[in-house]
Formats: structure tokens, C-alpha cells, sequence
């Protein structure tokens, strides 16, 4: 614990008036000004003496409400301080926040109960040290102060906004009565069957005899096979992508972070397994319904900046096709349009931040559904759903 002491600036100015008294008198005589200099610099004095000799120590503890702090989210801090001292001051605390979040954190001290609370509210993305608490204490003339620190810091991890997303509801056909879907919810490497609403066409000899008993009404059997992942979300953090120290491109790195944790995270609410990488091919996250999946994700993210270079699409996908392909971009033009592939994925969306001339109708002829990446991704996204995907759920 490291202690700072040092004069207030009403203290200096005592100090000053002190010495020029003292000078004063030297030069005319004047004894009423040595007893006046000589009476602010014991006032002086005096008041360091009361805020430097009591021997303070203490215990500090916080305690975030949230685990994971969301960016624009609120979330209550507790900080309980057990000081021992043999008089309470009056004076005020102040817990140290770092510039990724803002808050009240501070007030007057002492608490009936130790118990000091404020709220935070998440500014930017990152792992951040809250704290020491700091004990400020000023003498009742308010020439000398005392300043303290308590306990250690704490760290608290801001991570990207996940907003709202309009559905994605792709329609499976039907061959031979058998709908054929892609699951990686019920394990990896297996068949399964599941039972559904018959359906004019179905095969009798599908028909589920226990579910349809247990439902009271005709079920047949459906094949699921499964396939790891369902769905793929890249993040292009190219540095060619994103101008360095250019705040604008910050601002667009932080919509592509949060639209690729909202997007990654939709989709698995909509029973998709789902693969985050970026463009070199890192994996950031896994979703396969786990709640501890999506907090690993939104960690990854916390700590991503733009840096390395990308890789082909195809690369990226590997041999097996996805669902839906989320591609996440900065700046594009019409070329690098012309290379991104669909890998054969069912839906293929791109968002681009900064879209050059010809990039877009380049993309779009590439078989890419694309959309412009501004302040709301959540718009960005209902851009680029395409019309026959979006609407209402539909059994999958």
C-alpha cells in the first residue's frame, strides 16, 4: 500500500503567505507580521501532523454483479472496506475506474456499514483493472490532505454488445417424404431420428407408433444427420482490412465484433451449431448449446484487435459445405469481392464496413446476399437476410 501525502493548495498558499510575512517583517520592522508568519506556518504545520501521524490499514473487497460486463451495459459494483484506525476519518473514498468504463465511484466516507456501492456502465471492449480505493482526508482548515490506497485491483472483462437479430429460417425440402435437415445438437458423427407431423407423401412405413400414441396424432420418423458445424461466422481482422489509428475504423471494428458475436450467438439460439474463426483460420468460439460456449465466445472477442492477414474461403470452410456462412469484413473493393467464395454454403451472407465501388454487385454475383456494416448491425443484418429466408420460424 503505497501512501501519497502532500499539501492542499489553500496549504502552499499558507506556506507562501508564511514566508512573505517572515520577509516583510525582516524589511519594515514589523513585528506583527513575524507573529502573523509565524502563526501560519505552525497552522500549517498543525494540520499535516493531523492527517500524517493516525496509522490506518484496511481490507478491501468488490463484488461485480455481472460476471461479464456487456458494452453499453450497467451493472452494480459492492465494495465492502473494513478499516482499521483508531478514529474513523471523515473524508472521501474514490475507487479507481479505467477509462473502458464509467461510473460514480465515489462519495463520502464513513459508511454506517463498510459497505460502499456505485454502478458501471461498459464503454469499450477489453479486460480492465478496477481499483486500488482510494482514502482521501483533509484537515478541518483544509491546508493538508492524505491520500491512501487500499487493497488491489480487480479486473473486469467488457465485452462486445450482442443485439438483436432478425430470424434466419431456412426451409428444408422433402425427398421421398423424408425431410433432411443438418443438427449438431444431439452429438457429432451419428444418425438420429426424431419424430415429426406426418405429412401428406410420407411413407406409412416411417409412421413413429410411440410418439404418434403419445401425441394422438400420426408421427413418422425423421432422419437427422448430423454435420459439425451447422453454421460458420468469420471475422476478416485483416490489418489490410482496417486502417490502423483511424478512429473511424475503430468504431467499424467494434460493429463487426458485435455483429459477429450477435450473429454467432442467433444462430445457435435458432439450433444451429456454430463455428467462429477468423480470417486466418483461429478458432474465437464454439456454440453447441452451452452456456459456458457462449461466455468463451464473448472472452475471445473481448480481447480481439485487427492484425495478421486472411485466407481463402474455401481454405477456411474446408471440405464440407455449411448452412449459413456469415463473412465479416472492413474494406473491400471489387476485386477482392471477385475472390470471396461461397464455398457451397446454403446461405451466404457478407457485411463489409467500407465497400469500395463495384464490390457490392460484385459480391452479390458471386452468390453473396451483402450488406454495408454501420453503427446498428442489427440493421445491417435485416439488409441482408434474403426475402425467401426471412419471416416467421419454420420447422427445420
Amino acid at each position: 500500500m503505497r501512501r501519497r501525502r502532500s499539501l492542499t493548495p489553500r496549504g502552499v498558499g499558507a506556506l507562501v503567505a508564511a514566508l512573505c510575512c517572515v520577509i516583510g517583517a525582516n524589511l519594515a520592522a514589523a513585528p506583527i507580521l513575524l507573529y502573523a508568519g509565524l502563526l501560519l506556518a505552525f497552522l500549517t504545520l498543525l494540520s499535516c501532523l493531523s492527517v500524517w501521524l493516525p496509522r490506518r490499514s484496511g481490507t478491501v473487497s468488490r463484488q461485480i454483479s455481472t460476471d461479464l460486463l456487456t458494452v453499453s451495459q450497467t451493472s452494480r459494483v459492492t465494495v465492502r472496506f473494513a478499516l482499521r484506525s483508531l478514529r474513523v476519518p471523515h473524508a472521501l473514498w474514490h475507487d479507481v475506474l479505467p477509462p473502458a468504463v464509467t461510473g460514480d465511484a465515489a462519495g463520502e466516507y464513513p459508511p454506517e456499514s463498510g459497505r460502499l456501492e456505485y454502478r458501471i456502465t461498459g464503454v469499450r471492449r477489453g479486460v480492465w483493472p478496477v481499483g486500488p480505493l482510494l482514502l482521501r482526508t483533509v484537515d478541518p482548515f483544509g491546508l493538508a490532505q492524505r491520500v491512501q490506497e487500499f487493497g488491489d485491483t480487480r479486473t473486469v472483462t467488457v465485452v462486445p454488445e450482442v443485439v438483436a437479430l432478425a430470424p434466419l429460417a431456412v426451409r428444408v425440402g422433402a425427398a421421398g417424404g423424408t425431410a433432411h435437415t443438418s443438427s449438431s445438437r444431439l452429438g457429432q458423427g451419428a444418425d438420429n431420428l426424431s419424430p415429426r407431423a406426418y405429412l401428406p407423401g410420407d411413407s406409412m412405413r416411417r409412421i413413429h407408433w410411440r410418439a404418434t400414441a403419445h401425441r394422438g396424432q400420426l408421427m413418422v420418423r425423421q432422419e437427422e444427420e448430423e454435420s459439425s458445424p451447422d453454421a460458420l461466422v468469420i471475422l476478416d481482422r485483416s490489418r489490410s482490412r482496417w486502417t490502423p489509428d483511424d478512429p473511424d475504423a475503430e468504431a467499424a471494428f467494434e460493429a463487426a465484433v458485435s455483429l459477429c458475436a450477435s450473429a454467432a450467438i442467433h444462430l445457435a439460439d435458432e439450433g444451429y451449431g456454430v463455428d467462429v474463426i477468423d480470417s486466418s483460420g483461429a478458432v474465437l468460439g464454439i456454440l453447441r448449446g452451452h452456456e459456458d460456449d457462449r461466455d468463451s465466445l464473448l472472452v475471445a472477442l473481448a480481447l480481439l484487435s485487427p492484425r495478421g492477414e486472411g485466407r481463402d474461403v474455401a481454405t477456411l470452410v474446408g471440405g464440407s459445405a455449411p448452412g449459413p456462412l456469415i463473412y465479416i469484413t472492413g474494406r473491400i473493393d471489387e476485386d477482392d469481392a471477385l475472390r470471396l467464395r461461397t464455398a457451397g454454403a446454403a446461405v451466404a451472407m457478407l457485411f463489409a464496413s467500407d465497400a469500395q465501388p463495384g464490390a457490392e454487385a460484385a459480391a452479390v454475383r458471386g452468390g453473396w446476399s451483402f450488406a454495408t456494416l454501420g453503427a446498428d448491425p442489427g440493421e445491417a443484418w435485416a439488409d441482408a437476410v434474403p426475402e425467401h429466408l426471412g419471416g416467421p420460424d419454420v420447422p427445420r
